[in-house]
């Protein structure tokens, strides 16, 4: 125990997604949050695979005891509990247990909740989109088959497909669904390189994490997955975080658009965005103005002026959009980010004998 302070239908993954790559091949680590899930958390890891060589079940300060649970009753050698004295919420759980597995050497690193929810029989295909260089990172996606999808709470469903489309403005991967999915798989060389400090504690983790993946131009791909509804206590209280959530999205997406358009690069598209937004800005405002302050009909002039800053405003912004949306990443980043840590490795290893 250490204590830490503040197989399956391949069909529906595409062929270059599951193909392996034995070059790339490296420890798997699953972490596994704990809170009230000790009705189902020992039914979870039992059914855990083989492909998994380490899994960190992080109990974040559950009043349960999932983590004394866990201790008194699994015998699986792979699982070892890690243990938060305050609770941080799910995010801040994850945080724990990938820089963990950063530091024992993990290559892979999968999350999966202990409710239950997730089938188990997933992991090898979220792992083999990693390891194969397909994605950087592999994440489920429930919306996949109409069948799932008519057999979701209706609360879950409105909730989860108006949060992503705002998480595809606020990302940009445009091609993702399911965006709040807690099922995914990451490689180590990425997660390296996302600023955990920084990422949303609780709820906002999985949105978040996308935000951060888009400022490094990771790979993104979705899994399809069926989803399990049983007697799971969910502490999302869905009302209650729409405004949080709607805030993030607005902050991230201000974020990603300075950091990928004008501080990291400078395009066509940043000017069409630039100036697309003060021609809508000042044909809006001009429009209004004359419209509002004026007791007499506005020249044809005036009207031509606003209209014309609106529409070619628009049409610039659209075109902003075009662009964002054909710039996704589709080529996954840890390829080359392994290469050049072995040959860093090679070259220190060299250097010191």
């Amino acid at each position: 125990m250490r204590q830490i302070v503040p197989q399956t239908n391949l069909s529906l993954v595409p062929a270059d997604a599951i193909k392996r790559d034995d070059t790339v091949e490296g420890a798997v680590t699953l972490v596994i949050p704990c809170y009230r899930v000790t009705r189902h958390i020992l039914a979870v890891l039992r059914s855990i695979p083989s492909d998994i060589d380490q899994i960190y079940a992080v109990d974040d300060a559950c009043p349960d005891g999932s983590g004394d649970l866990i201790e008194r009753h699994c015998r699986d050698p792979r699982v070892q509990v890690l243990r938060h004295p305050v609770n941080q919420g799910v995010g801040g759980a994850m945080v724990t247990g990938i820089r963990q597995a950063i530091a024992d050497g993990a290559q892979i690193i999968v999350k999966m909740d202990g409710d239950g929810q997730m089938d188990p029989q997933m992991l090898p295909v979220l792992i083999d989109v990693v390891r194969s260089g397909a994605a950087d990172y592999a994440k489920g996606n429930r919306f996949f088959d109409p069948e799932d999808v008519a057999a979701m709470p209706r609360v879950r469903l409105f909730g989860n497909a108006a949060l992503s489309f705002f998480a595809k403005l606020s990302t940009g991967y445009w091609q993702s669904f399911d965006p709040t999915n807690g099922y995914f798989a990451i490689h180590a060389e990425i997660a390296r390189r996302i600023p955990w400090d920084k990422v949303a504690r609780r709820y906002f983790f999985e949105t978040d994490i996308l935000f951060r993946l888009s400022t490094i131009r990771a790979r993104v791909m979705d899994v399809p997955m069926p989803a399990i509804y049983g007697d799971e206590t969910s502490g999302l209280n869905s009302a209650r975080m729409i405004g949080p959530f709607l805030l993030g999205h607005l902050r991230n997406f201000g974020k990603r658009l300075v950091y990928n358009y004008f501080l990291r690069d400078f395009s066509f598209a940043s000017a069409q965005l630039l100036i697309g937004a003060a021609l809508l800005l000042f044909g809006v405002v001009f429009g209004l103005t004359h419209w509002l302050g004026s007791a007499t009909f506005a020249s044809a002039g005036t009207v031509m002026l606003a209209g014309l800053s609106v529409m070619l405003g628009v049409q610039l912004l659209l075109a902003f959009l075009a662009y964002d949306i054909q710039s996704t990443p589709n080529a996954a980043l840890h390829p080359l980010l392994s290469a050049r840590a072995k040959r860093l490795r090679r070259h220190a290893s060299a250097k010191a004998s």
